[in-house]
């Protein structure tokens, strides 16, 4: 089955395009999304939520990478991994863009409202990136217990909480 799906808003700000200027911890990176304006009236109430999780579109995947389905993960290069210790996974055992829809989650710290003007910390998505939608994060997500593989585990401890 194939569908469509339009924009909700977009963000400003948030990551660099150049590799090298992008920050290892992302926790810190500040950005707005502005919701368009016939969406608006959808973010009442969300100001008492601390965190939002965000559905984006990751329209900068190259048109070869779209589809894949084995992946190095290579964000744990960003956290001290060499290439040839990353192993080859499927694309749904990691966060990487390079997937079959090229859709992204990710959780961040909302900041402040303004408006259609969301402002949120712990950004990990560039300027211009569509969002496709916005859920509040509620404490029935949280996992008490859960289990990673160790190829993942073992970087995990260094990163920082939102």
């Amino acid at each position: 089955m194939e569908f469509l799906a339009r924009s909700i808003g977009i963000v400003w700000g948030g990551l660099p395009e150049d590799r090298a200027a992008r920050p290892a911890d992302t926790a810190e990176v500040e950005g707005r999304v502005e919701v368009h304006p016939e969406f608006a009236d959808g973010l009442d109430g969300i100001e008492g939520f601390s965190h939002v999780l965000l559905l984006a579109y990751f329209h900068k995947v190259p048109g070869d990478a779209r589809g894949l389905l084995k992946v190095k993960p290579r964000r744990l290069l960003r956290e001290g991994a060499s290439l040839e210790g990353i192993p080859t996974v499927g694309v749904f055992a990691t966060d990487s863009p390079a997937r079959p829809n090229s859709i992204g989650l990710t959780l961040v710290k909302l900041v402040a409202r303004d408006g259609n003007v969301l402002v949120v910390k712990g950004l990990d998505l560039f300027d211009g990136t569509p969002v496709l939608d916005i859920k509040p994060y509620r404490t029935d997500y949280k996992v008490e217990t859960h289990g990673v593989p160790t190829w993942s585990s073992k970087y995990d401890a260094e990163r920082k909480p939102l």
